[in-house]
């Protein structure tokens, strides 16, 4: 595996640090990580309530669950890989069962070692293409990074949002680090803990004091992906923050000498959260002070095929196979398809495709879904099935209730996707939708 982290995952290697321990570390520092040891579980959890952190891997000859569980008493969340020489399946199994995202045999390998710390890092991944519409957005966000104006990047489900922001990280000159805090599905407790740390005893487990993640970021940026699903408590926080220029120590979100730079992401609309009183307008107000709009894939043109071309290449190499091309038929179906997933889908449909192909060219045999059922193109640029003559005779509600049926077989009944391509709220189509049944109209189940 040869990619290379833009900004270097801080990893802790804990155990005792004997030859093949020193092999490992050494292995992770070429793939680019900043690691640093400790002996034990103690020193361990000093460490990271000091510094933080964004991985770590523990002898499984220490007690791994028992680690595990001091992490999650001090709200401190970082994955955790166990690894070992020789170790048996029954502990192995067991710091699994307690928690830890994997294990891995020592003696290290260098791919395995790279695999996982990509794995947690999400590595910058290059922005491929160069339709007008990217080359716009990319443009405006090179020329926003040397500012200290937080940034909102909006956009779809797997548009792209943590790339572009790691982007305009690495055209800021900033010497910080880029961290990364998501904001869907966790705890608001926990949430407040990563991002703003804990002094001892406030709360219980919180046996010392825990620097939190925009301390971490100092000097750097700090990235707050699906920020829709702050609580408004932490909301308020924030926008206390971002008010301020600081925190309680001095780490300033404003200031571009010597603070954080805040990146926030959402696929939702949050004027809508405003209007319906989820979301602060005076914090939406800070935060939308330079707004990047990220287009969805099927906007994207020729740069579809680029991005496909890019997977393939890179998936190849991980398995040190020769990068396929593409037939004709494949590129058919990749250009006519809606892609509701966007890129995150694209990458994980050409991932599916290296694994398939049977010759060193991609068919559309090899392009399917997840449970393995063909991907199909929502329309074809020969195809003249909606030519105007054909709507002639039928009434606009006739044209309406067609196209949003269309749309949903082709997103496989994915409501929101076919709401994104119609250009319809979420609610208008659950409305179209209720009207259809009522009407006695076959509509395909919800995915």
């Amino acid at each position: 595996m040869t990619d290379s982290l833009s900004t270097p995952v801080r990893m802790t290697l804990v155990g005792a640090q004997h030859s093949i321990f020193r092999q490992a570390a050494q292995m992770a520092r070429e793939t680019g990580a900043l690691v640093t040891m400790a002996d034990d579980e103690r020193s361990a959890l000093d460490l990271l309530r000091r510094a933080g952190g964004d991985l770590i891997m523990i002898d499984v000859a220490l007690d791994v669950p028992g680690f595990i569980s001091a992490l999650r008493a001090e709200r401190i969340v970082v994955p955790t890989i166990a690894c070992g020489i020789d170790a048996s399946a029954q502990r192995s199994v067991a710091a699994v069962r307690g928690g830890a995202r994997d294990y891995l045999p020592l003696p290290p390998d260098r791919d395995l070692i790279a695999a996982a710390i990509l794995s947690v890092a999400r590595p910058s991944r290059q922005m491929v293409g160069s339709c007008e519409a990217m080359r716009q957005v990319t443009d405006f966000a090179k020329s926003m990074a040397a500012t200290s104006a937080p940034i909102l990047i909006r956009g779809e489900p797997g548009t792209g949002k943590e790339v572009m922001a790691r982007l305009i990280h690495a055209s800021s000159g900033r010497l910080g680090h880029f961290v990364t805090v998501e904001c869907h599905g966790v705890a608001p407790e926990i949430l407040e803990s990563e991002l703003f740390g804990h002094e001892p005893g406030a709360f219980p487990g919180a046996v010392a004091r825990r620097v939190g993640r925009v301390d971490e970021a100092e000097g750097g940026t700090i990235f707050l992906r699906g920020i829709e699903a702050l609580s408004p408590a932490l909301q308020a926080r924030l926008l206390d923050l971002v008010r301020a220029g600081q925190t309680g120590r001095n780490v300033a979100l404003t200031s571009a000498r010597q603070g954080t730079r805040l990146i926030t992401s959402s696929s939702s609309d949050l004027g809508s959260l405003v209007d319906q009183g989820r979301f602060r307008a005076d914090l939406l107000a800070r935060l939308d002070l330079a707004e990047i709009g990220l287009p969805p894939l099927r906007k994207r043109g020729e740069d579809i095929m680029a991005l496909a071309r890019h997977f393939a290449r890179q998936f190849a190499g991980l398995y040190e196979m020769r990068a396929p091309d593409f037939d004709d038929e494949a590129c058919r179906v990749i250009k006519g398809y809606a892609w509701p997933g966007n890129v995150s889908e694209l990458e994980t449909t050409i991932h599916r495709a290296i694994l398939l192909a049977q010759s060193g060219v991609i068919g559309p045999e090899a392009l399917v879904h997840t449970d393995g059922s063909p991907i199909e193109p929502a329309f074809d640029e020969h195809d003249d099935a909606l030519q105007v003559e054909q709507l002639v005779g039928h009434t606009v509600a006739e044209v309406e209730r067609e196209l949003i049926l269309h749309t949903l077989e082709r997103c496989g009944g994915n409501r929101t996707s076919a709401s994104s391509i119609l250009g319809i709220s979420v609610r208008t189509m659950r409305n179209k939708i209720n009207s259809f049944v009522q009407a006695g109209i076959s509509v395909v189940p919800s995915k």
